[in-house]
């Protein structure tokens, strides 16, 4: 058997045409359900579901083309399959690593580069080049040129590369709910139905609970949430991606995280969407260019620096952070949390698997950062009870944006704040039992006090820092500070 005729190897997060179409689309597909990886560690029910439908349903997709094997390994379908297959770079050091011992072995012909993302590895090793301190803004405007999106010839659209400043309204007043059509819902079939009895069957460790499919696992299924989104969600996508609303768990977010970590969408099918809408005058400049960012930007710039930074990049703690994840956290025991962002955030992921990036970055993060959370045990947390968390998305997020544990190499400085900025992006504090303005008492927000126990426990690190130098002033103002600091050390209720 040639190369040119041998069988394709699909993992479970490469199941979309880019991979298995176009050169390749004569090529037998093989799919495999390994019962050991699901095993393997602590997953959210839910994450495991939409991993074995994205399978089953692209095996149905797929029809005779392909093979889905069940085994107890990966090893053992391929000794099963007795023929040398083809496969595309995974998504993980540890998966890499197991394809070239496949390789070694002969078990894998060739190893091919990545398809699904816009920039290939090697085109970022050559802008990476010999930086040491990475700004994703940087790398954002050159995907920008060079994928040609929202320019007018060498320039930005609207002659602006960046438009937070418009995209970071509080929730609307008088209103539960930003009263937006609903986001795309796949219908559930008899594949699903399947996946779940064998679910229960199997006895899987797992956190979360059980519940609909929420989110799209096929080519057909990721176009028609797309479309959606583009339709009826996007034009108010960028005035409210930064808020948080506790009766509007979706707001105006696309909820496509699932298909493109699957591979069933491509981003560039999802960013020349947003820009069709912008030129088609069906969404506003600043909406589509938060959402591009989102995803020609910041996914694709978490991706490469996956890779860039190494495998022992979940090692750094600069911050000497070795708080064990308790056990409420770990076993999303919402019920046993009084703060309501922080309910809410730890419910959504019980419920669903997910929450938007300010619940995981300003709440959830922000709480993790100020109590000082290991790094690479909320790492783990992270990768595993959210339904996108595959093993790449999660290091340079966690490590580096929320808890700042590599000294800056990607954020020039930790994302902690107060109940203030909780206060002001969301709808939480006004029935809280907490009050955002306290940070002394029985009522003393956890976010507000322990922000100065974290401001005075980094001090001389953020002292150095030109971006908080003027928080420690603040903080050395503080008439209560050791009064804080030895209530904060009591707390273990939140």
């Amino acid at each position: 058997m040639t190369k040119d005729d041998s069988p394709l190897w699909l993992f479970a997060d490469q199941l979309g045409p880019a991979v298995y179409g176009g050169e390749h689309a004569h090529r037998e597909v093989l799919l495999v359900e390994a019962t050991s990886a699901l095993r393997k560690r602590r997953y959210h029910r839910q994450k495991l579901h939409l991993v074995l439908s994205a399978l089953r349903h692209a095996k149905a997709d797929l029809g005779d083309r392909a093979t889905l094997l069940r085994t107890d390994t990966y090893t053992d379908a391929l000794d099963q399959f007795d023929r040398p297959v083809l496969v595309h770079q995974p998504t993980s050091f540890a998966a890499e690593r197991f394809v070239n011992r496949l390789h070694e072995r002969g078990l894998v012909a060739e190893v091919l580069p990545t398809p699904t993302f816009a920039l290939s590895r090697e085109d970022f090793k050559t802008w990476a080049g010999n930086r040491t301190r990475f700004r994703m803004e940087e790398f954002y405007r050159d995907q920008r040129r060079r994928f040609e999106v929202l320019m007018d010839g060498t320039e930005p659209v609207g002659n602006r590369w960046n438009y937070d400043e418009d995209n970071r309204e509080p929730p609307p007043k008088k209103q539960r709910t930003l009263e937006l059509p609903k986001p795309y819902q796949p219908r559930e079939d008899d594949i699903d139905d399947e996946v779940r009895h064998d679910l229960d069957a199997m006895d899987l460790d797992t956190i979360g609970v059980d519940g609909p499919r929420l989110f799209a696992v096929t080519p057909t299924e990721a176009k028609r949430a797309l479309d959606r989104f583009i339709e009826h969600r996007l034009p108010d996508f960028g005035r409210y991606e930064d808020a948080i609303m506790g009766e509007d768990w979706a707001m105006s977010h696309s909820l496509l995280s699932v298909p493109l970590n699957l591979g069933v969408l491509h981003p560039l099918d999802a960013v020349e969407a947003a820009e069709r809408a912008y030129r088609s005058k069906d969404a506003p400049l600043a909406a589509v260019e938060g959402f591009i960012r989102q995803i020609l930007g910041w996914r694709e710039y978490m991706w490469h620096l996956y890779w860039h930074f190494g495998p022992d990049y979940t090692r750094n703690n600069t911050l000497d952070a070795h708080t064990p994840l308790p056990d409420w956290w770990a076993n999303l025991d919402s019920d046993s949390v009084t703060a309501e962002c922080l309910r809410h955030a730890i419910q959504g992921v019980r419920d669903r698997g997910w929450s938007h990036h300010i619940q995981r970055l300003m709440v959830l993060g922000n709480h993790a950062l100020q109590r000082g959370y290991q790094p690479a045990d909320l790492t783990e947390w992270f990768a595993t009870a959210y339904v996108d968390g595959f093993r790449w998305v999660m290091p340079t997020n966690v490590v580096g944006m929320s808890q700042h544990a590599d000294g800056g190499r990607l954020a020039t400085k930790p994302y902690a704040s107060g109940g203030a900025y909780i206060n002001k992006m969301s709808d939480h504090c006004g029935n809280c039992a907490y009050d955002p303005k306290k940070r002394l008492g029985d009522d003393a927000c956890p976010f507000t006090a322990g922000y100065w126990n974290f401001v005075h426990r980094h001090r001389d690190l953020l002292a150095k820092n030109n971006r908080t130098q003027r928080v420690v002033a603040n903080m050395n103002r503080l008439k209560d500070l050791d009064a804080v600091l030895e209530q904060e050390a009591d707390r273990h209720a939140f």
